[in-house]
């Protein structure tokens, strides 16, 4: 799945592989990147440590990992969140959020997990929902799933194949009326029925499907399953009886959620008595943790927040490779960017290397431009498929949109037909980086004729502003949630009808080319596929691959099992204070 913020708690997902985020902010002091011999510590880096900040290791995760035992039962963890809300559900495409993934990780079925696997390369059953999960049969492709005799949703209901049956029903994308972030997996299977009895689940397949094991991670509560119930019937409400976690919500509000250890989990006793949400913006979240109303921060991204952090007595800044890519996407549906020559103009005149400069400045962090939104330059199969003609040259971008009818007006400007050619930047919140990165990127494009209106929206209006379309560039991040979700991420990003395609461009010969990775079993041959149909997507310009930013979370110094994990699922039970 790819999801639209982060959360240091990460469930494997295939409902859709990517979520999205707010792209975060940037540094304020030394830009050179400097060798250091000190090595960071699984724990993160103590305060205490004052020299230059270390490059992580890209096959490393830093969350103070800690086996139960050495966990202690009971206390309190404060965090900060950006946004709550409003749509409750996760599986749906309005709340398909980081954020609100990482609430549901916490009261919600989470099938399959990586484990403290940090590759993410090893998925296996959750044991507390699923005993088993195997391939029956290759020709045809039939799956079964053998469900805990335990697990039940907290309405007293028996998990069982109709969950399994509901969740198909609501992503297969027969019934328009559903709004799943991505149909993939989900579309290639003929049936879902019952086994040998209500809690084995057989899954038949019209097609071969790989990777198998990433299509049901998450669960649609039958109770739940009416498309209007799925699309809208999570707004503002949890819905704890259609939950089954470990943690329960024992109240919520735009401002604020609790969990509390759920009386009817029949797993490993969860650690903490209480994990508390604030709503906060990502500036003021830097300040909760300095004074200590929070215990953990997770938008680090400033060079002085990296400093506050560090400053904090009794805390550890937690820095690794994120699983996140930056982008900047254009909706095709607005007046100003239908014609695909504006679109690659403007990828044309964005100096991506200056604006990047200015996002990592002081975060001693090198950040070449990636290539790709599917697969982070640290996993096996990428490649850059962004196309050579859209590279930064303002000369060119100039000859784009000359050769499509527009001429340099008297202001400096473009204009086709007598209308001059403007263009909207949103961005979100009052965070100084990100004022200067659009006024940055308004200076790029007046360099090469190209009219930029600024945009500011409050961080608590980017769901609704991005899943409405309401803007014309935009810089976001996809958050991958499995290290084999590329599959799935693909058909998410970039097919036509798409319900995450929020540049909403593409063609069906480039939807053909997507779904083809799915049909293969073998790893290499997947990413072959990936990367084929990624390079002729990118060729629409309806999104720019910017940068893979670091990953620097700050945490109080005995907080266990919760950082940067990478593609590592630590159990959300298992979470707590150190002994």
């Amino acid at each position: 799945m790819k999801t639209r913020k982060s959360g240091v708690l990460a469930a494997v997902s295939a409902a859709a592989a990517v979520a999205m985020l707010l792209s975060a902010c940037g540094g304020s002091s030394s830009e050179s990147k400097t060798k250091v011999d000190y090595v960071e510590p699984s724990s993160g880096i103590p305060s205490s440590y004052k020299g230059e900040l270390p490059t992580p290791s890209a096959t490393k995760g830093y969350y103070n990992q800690q086996s139960r035992d050495n966990v202690k039962d009971g206390g309190t963890l404060n965090l900060a969140i950006s946004e709550i809300g409003p749509n409750w559900n996760y599986l749906s495409t309005d709340g398909n959020t980081g954020y609100m993934s990482s609430l549901w990780q916490w009261y919600q079925p989470n099938l399959v997990t990586a484990g403290n696997d940090v590759s993410g390369a090893k998925i296996s059953a959750n044991k507390d929902y699923l005993t088993d999960m195997k391939l029956v049969s290759k020709d045809p492709m039939v799956v079964q799933y053998d469900i805990n005799p335990k697990a039940n949703w907290n309405d007293g209901k028996p998990i069982d194949w109709t969950a399994f049956k509901a969740t198909w029903v609501a992503y297969n994308g027969k019934d328009q009326a559903y709004n799943p972030p991505s149909t993939d997996g989900f579309d290639s299977i003929a049936s879902v029925e019952q086994g040998a009895n209500a809690k084995q689940v057989i899954v038949k397949y019209a097609k071969p499907y790989y990777p198998w094991q990433l299509v049901f991670t998450s669960l649609v509560n039958p109770e739940a399953g009416d498309a209007k119930t799925f699309t809208s019937g999570w707004v503002n409400n949890p819905h704890n009886e259609w939950a089954a976690g470990p943690y329960v919500v024992s109240s919520s509000s735009d401002s604020q959620v609790t969990f509390t250890p759920n009386p009817k989990w029949w797993g490993n006793k969860p650690k903490l008595d209480k994990v508390v949400y604030k709503q906060m913006a990502s500036t003021a979240e830097i300040n909760a943790f300095e004074n200590g109303e929070i215990d953990a921060a997770d938008d680090v991204s400033t060079a002085d927040q990296v400093k506050t952090v560090r400053s904090v007595a009794d805390g550890t800044l937690r820095m690794g490779y994120s699983t996140k890519t930056r982008v900047m996407q254009y909706n095709g549906k607005s007046e100003a960017l239908k014609d695909v020559n504006v679109r690659k103009a403007l990828t044309q005149a964005f100096d991506v290397a200056t604006y990047n400069k200015v996002q990592f400045k002081g975060l001693n962090w090198e950040a070449p431009q990636p290539g790709s939104e599917l697969l982070s330059p640290f996993q096996k199969g990428y490649e850059n498929n962004r196309p050579a003609e859209g590279n930064f040259n303002v000369a060119n971008a100039k000859k784009t949109l000359e050769s499509a009818g527009y001429k340099m007006g008297s202001d400096g400007y473009y204009a086709k037909g007598g209308k001059t050619l403007e263009v909207s930047f949103t961005y979100f919140g009052t965070d100084a980086t990100q004022q200067a990165l659009a006024g940055a990127y308004q200076a790029m494009m007046k360099s090469a004729g190209i009219k930029v209106k600024i945009v500011n929206q409050s961080e608590s209006k980017f769901s609704k502003t991005v899943s409405s379309g309401d803007y014309q560039v935009l810089p976001m991040a996809w958050q991958a949630t499995s290290a084999l979700g590329f599959v799935t991420a693909g058909p998410q990003l970039y097919t036509s009808d798409g319900a995450s395609n929020f540049t909403f461009v593409g063609s069906k010969e480039i939807d053909a080319m997507l779904k083809k990775a799915g049909s293969l079993s073998d790893y290499d041959e997947q990413t072959k596929a990936a990367n084929a149909a990624e390079k002729e997507a990118l060729k629409l310009y309806g999104t720019i691959p910017v940068s893979t930013p670091p990953s620097f979370v700050g945490a109080k110094k005995n907080l266990a099992n919760y950082g940067v994990t990478l593609f590592a699922n630590p159990a959300p039970e298992d979470v707590g204070w150190q002994k």
